[in-house]
């Protein structure tokens, strides 16, 4: 933020605030808003971004701000996006009161009111790679992941927190009853891993679960080597019946007697590898009735 600009926030707030309020932005339950309050986990959280081969960032979520200082002190161009208007407020103008060592900063840095899953975030950076990190509003943040997938082209790293199962069921393996939809198509395009589980108390006010904190790091080869939407038709139809082996779970697939009698159709769907479900998909589109 430019000096001149922070002057005229400075004042902005002085004359619709005149003191600085004891509790800056209120938590809204609609927006599933926990805000983070420990110093240490936020400054782990911005870490996790490694801002090599890019330089520019989005926060989703920001809130009250604690895990946006620590992503200022990175040398990255920053936008951060919030539905939450007083969040908006706050970012824009008491924030830089409250720390105005990044008056100045020569890297970008911007807050934008606006719904990161509706938002066209392709148009920030104009045809720059950018990270993704934030305390994720849980109950969007599957969203999220599936919105990561359709920009994954402009999209190297991506970091943030999660309600721990949602996490883990990202990160997790083959042969494991976590392991699922998500977990099979992120870890199509993206290295998953689980950092560390982040308890309640840590979050004002507190969330009825545990949190965990993960890091995806795009895979340098994105070419899937059967059709993507072929993949995304077969992950969700076998894991829609998860308890059934892929020849039950895949009958409305009309698939050929002889494709049917192959030994992988007597597995369930978390036993089978993500290379397994591109090889599945490749035998389904290859077959012929």
């Amino acid at each position: 933020m430019a000096k001149k600009d922070f002057k005229k926030n400075k004042a902005m707030f002085n004359a619709k605030k005149g003191t600085k309020p004891s509790s800056p932005v209120k938590a809204k339950k609609h927006l599933g808003q926990h805000f983070l309050k420990d110093e240490d986990i936020a400054r782990q959280i911005a870490e996790t971004l490694t801002i090599k081969g890019y330089k520019n960032a989005i926060e989703i979520g920001p809130g009250t701000g604690v895990l946006t200082k620590y992503l200022l002190k990175e040398d990255v161009n920053l936008v951060a996006m919030d539905l939450d208007s007083e969040s908006i407020v706050y970012l824009n103008n008491s924030f830089f009161l409250e720390h105005p060592e990044f008056i100045g900063r020569k890297q970008e840095f911007k807050v934008i009111e606006a719904d990161f899953l509706k938002h066209d975030v392709t148009t920030l950076f104009g045809d720059e790679q950018f990270a993704i990190t934030g305390n994720f509003p849980y109950n969007i943040s599957t969203q999220i992941v599936f919105k990561l997938l359709e920009i994954r082209h402009l999209v190297p790293e991506f970091s943030g927190m999660f309600q721990k199962e949602v996490a883990q069921r990202i990160c997790e393996k083959e042969g494991s009853k976590a392991y699922g939809i998500l977990s099979v198509l992120v870890q199509a395009f993206f290295d998953a891993e689980y950092l560390f589980t982040v308890p309640p108390t840590v979050f004002d006010p507190p969330p009825k679960v545990e949190s965990g904190v993960l890091r995806l790091t795009r895979k340098e080869n994105q070419t899937l080597a059967c059709n993507e939407k072929s993949l995304y038709r077969v992950v969700k139809a076998a894991f829609g019946q998860r308890r059934k082996t892929i020849r039950n779970s895949l009958k409305t697939f009309n698939l050929s007697d002889s494709l049917r009698e192959d030994t992988i159709f007597d597995k369930r769907p978390e036993q089978l590898s993500v290379t397994d479900f591109i090889s599945l998909t490749n035998k389904i589109d290859n077959d012929t009735v």
